[in-house]
């Protein structure tokens, strides 16, 4: 199954009421009325697409309707094609450093999906033949040091681990030192999840990261939000408030193959202008897939 399969199925509760709805509006009346924008309006704020983008969609319907006239009009596929647009400027891939090796930093609140995430992400870089560390941060909560080692022995990559309620900064400046000796190419550092409106949560992911920079100076490279997809808009918030303490530079949006809350990643990424990487579709190591705007927007609105 390809990636736009895999979106569309994940999307079937948003689309299948987003997109019936849009054409039930839309065919009912030849004319673009003050009272089916308001109903198109509720639809995409329905779909979580936030207050932004969907203003910019309705703005370019309105401006189709004006200047070509209903006949030949698709509002599904102005919507897809707006929400593409404002996927597609930004850079999703995942940057490499041009010496040594990248260290990537995954954050984000419990229950996201951090763990699986890193070993994933590790994943992807031993399939393109590139060697990766594990470092498990997440130091109190013990399941999640045992989870990512069991990823590690399965998909055969090193966890460097501190002992139970060790310091995650001491982990962290370990886990760099054993990369180092590797000769690694990545180091993938599972953080602890933390409620974003914890301030001394937040401020021990801070010193992290304070110790990363002075072990690694500009490190780290890449700091990963990892969202579930099921929490709709709430994790605009989330994604707010981290961004504030450590600058994040892409998103991972998890759990989409049961969510009807596919929308929230538009608004995300239009109001912060962090770019979308990876999106997860599924439990299994291939299932986080590099993001692609056209065919995340297509499958959300199946259009193509």
């Amino acid at each position: 199954m390809g990636l736009f399969d895999k979106l569309k199925a994940a999307f079937t509760r948003t689309t299948s009421t987003l997109s019936d709805e849009i054409r039930r509006i839309v065919t009912r009346s030849p004319k673009l009325t003050a009272e089916n924008l308001e109903e198109l309006e509720a639809a995409l704020l329905k779909a979580d697409l936030g207050l932004a983008t969907t203003q910019q969609i309705l703005g370019a319907a309105r401006t189709a309707f004006e200047t070509q006239g209903r006949a030949g009009i698709d509002f599904i596929e102005i919507a897809a094609r707006e929400v593409e647009r404002n996927l597609a400027g930004l850079d999703p891939s995942l940057g490499r450093q041009p010496s040594g090796f990248t260290i990537v930093s995954v954050v984000g609140v419990n229950g996201t999906g951090k763990t699986t995430t890193c070993a994933k992400l590790a994943h992807r870089a031993q399939l393109k033949g590139e060697s990766a560390v594990l470092a498990a941060c997440d130091t109190f909560r013990a399941a999640a040091v045992e989870q990512l080692k069991l990823w590690g022995g399965r998909l055969d990559i090193p966890v460097i681990a501190g002992a139970p309620n060790a310091d995650p900064a001491a982990v962290a400046h370990d886990a760099i030192t054993a990369a180092d000796a590797r000769k690694a190419q990545w180091l993938f550092v599972d953080t602890a999840g933390r409620l974003h409106t914890k301030s001394n949560l937040m401020a021990e992911l801070q010193k992290v990261h304070r110790v990363i920079g002075k072990k690694s100076p500009g490190a780290p490279h890449e700091t990963l939000l990892v969202l579930d997809g099921s929490t709709g808009l709430n994790a605009l918030n989330q994604a707010r408030e981290f961004h504030k303490a450590v600058t994040l530079t892409g998103l991972v949006v998890t759990k989409l193959d049961g969510t009807s809350k596919g929308g929230a990643i538009v608004a995300i990424q239009k109001e912060l202008g962090i770019p979308v990487k990876f999106i997860g579709v599924g439990e299994q190591p291939d299932d986080l897939q590099p993001f692609n705007a056209k065919e995340f927007a297509d499958a959300l609105f199946e259009a193509r």
